[in-house]
């Protein structure tokens, strides 16, 4: 199946007036060289909505236009808790059936339950409302802290920003890193966000990290990812023990040192892959793996595929 270029966007009453921009924005008409995508709001009654702002938008489609859409997006809305009308249900259920791609952000996904398109999956919403999702789905498995789950044809997000790491991840699995690495600069966001929901629960921590120490070193990372990078080295340069390092990264990150590491060489992997025609043995090195077989097993682990085949599906060089 082709990428997604139309894309039907589920907004109620009461709909999020952020998860209702954020989708807008990302999927907005670009310039040259990006995918231009046929976007649309829908709703039960076409005319004037009201957000959860109080701030009335105009929505021009009704729910007809789910029939269409290569993906649908069910956007959260303030009156979750009761499940959307029986029509609206039922057309969540025939874009799954027809093969679209069906995606939840935030409580979207007390929609997509309802529909019974969650049964037997693992999802996620706003971390406040996992349990509920839990106890009223009790055939879903809900995970609480991811900030998107990927189930093949259905996609959950979590809550409020977090409808951009769900967008950009779905443009990254369709259109390959360097299309949403773009779009995401074009946002003044970053690409793709390491660790959680669970470093949001107490203290807000951003994804460029507010530890001067910490983020000096995380830059000087980025401009060495070409050598090996033991985490005593970072730990040294942060002049922490490794233990005390380990701790302040995953607390101010929401992630190890390593599993950082290993998205920053496979996410620069993905992009050279498509920018480039570089031999994937030159950007095994590049990112720091020590030969071509070593990154072939990290990427088949993260995209299922092999650099090659990734490579023939994404590829933007000329």
């Amino acid at each position: 199946m082709p990428p997604f270029v139309t894309i039907a966007a589920y907004a109620p009453t009461g709909v999020g007036i952020l998860g209702a921009g954020i989708v807008s924005e990302v999927f907005d008409e670009r310039g040259p060289g990006l995918p231009r995508f046929d976007f649309a709001l829908c709703t039960d009654r076409p005319g004037q909505v009201r957000t959860d702002a109080g701030l009335p938008i105009t929505v021009e489609h009704g729910v007809e236009r789910l029939a269409a859409a290569d993906l649908v997006i069910a956007l959260p809305w303030a009156d979750f808790r009761t499940p959307p009308a029986p029509a609206v249900l039922d057309a969540f259920t025939a874009a799954h059936e027809r093969g679209a791609l069906v995606a939840g952000h935030c409580v979207g996904a007390f929609a997509l339950a309802a529909a019974g398109l969650l049964d037997g999956r693992r999802a996620t919403t706003h971390w406040r409302f996992a349990e509920l999702l839990a106890r009223r789905h009790p055939d879903v498995t809900v995970e609480a802290e991811a900030l998107y789950i990927d189930e093949g044809q259905i996609v959950t997000g979590a809550g409020a920003a977090a409808g951009f790491d769900l967008s950009l991840h779905l443009l990254r699995r369709e259109y390959g890193a360097a299309t949403a690495n773009t779009i995401a600069r074009d946002l003044v966001l970053p690409s793709h966000r390491d660790g959680g929901q669970a470093q949001y629960l107490a203290a807000p921590v951003p994804e460029d990290c507010q530890d001067d120490r910490l983020a000096d070193v995380l830059a000087w990372a980025r401009e060495h990812l070409h050598e090996p990078l033991p985490v005593a080295e970072l730990a040294r340069r942060a002049l922490m023990s490794r233990r005390s390092f380990a701790r302040r990264f995953t607390a101010a990150t929401g992630t190890t040192p390593h599993a950082w590491l290993v998205n920053l060489r496979l996410s620069s992997a993905e992009e050279l892959l498509e920018t480039t025609d570089l031999p994937v043995e030159e950007i095994a090195h590049r990112v720091g793996y020590g030969s071509a077989a070593v990154l072939r097993e990290q990427f088949v682990r993260r995209r299922g595929v092999p650099p090659r085949s990734y490579r023939r599906a994404f590829t933007r060089a000329p």
